[in-house]
């Protein structure tokens, strides 16, 4: 099964976090994908510094379209709101929604999203 890495995960792999070694061997693997938006929170801190290589090579990985259902991003603020999971943001729904319509794991280090796993069909790596 293909994961799709958040940027919480990225940012601690590149800072040399050494209890994620999932990463090197989902990227040995060839099993991650990415999305705009993933893309969109990385790019301008890593462009800023510098970091002109690590974003072309994130810019390699297989990008996976995002289709936004806003009714189902809806439901899904609602679903959390109701099982007192507060202040998930409209781009971890986003995150969170491309992952269940695409069949994908999800890799996070976000704590919202192993609570949202209990209400959802959300598959955590």
């Amino acid at each position: 099964m293909k994961v799709l890495v958040d940027s919480s995960v990225w940012v601690a792999y590149f800072r040399g976090a050494s209890d994620l070694p999932d990463v090197d061997w989902l990227i040995e693997e060839n099993l991650i994908v990415t999305n705009d938006l993933i893309l969109a929170e990385l790019t301008p801190p890593l462009l800023v510094r510098g970091e002109r290589t690590l974003v072309s090579l994130l810019h390699d990985i297989e990008r996976i379209p995002l289709t936004l259902d806003w009714d189902d991003i809806i439901r899904l603020q609602v679903t959390c709101l109701r099982n007192g999971i507060n202040k998930v943001g409209i781009p971890d729904l986003i995150i969170a929604q491309q992952a269940m319509q695409s069949n994908l794991a999800l890799f996070s280090l976000d704590r919202h999203f192993r609570l949202l796993s209990t209400h959802l069909p959300l598959n955590l790596h």
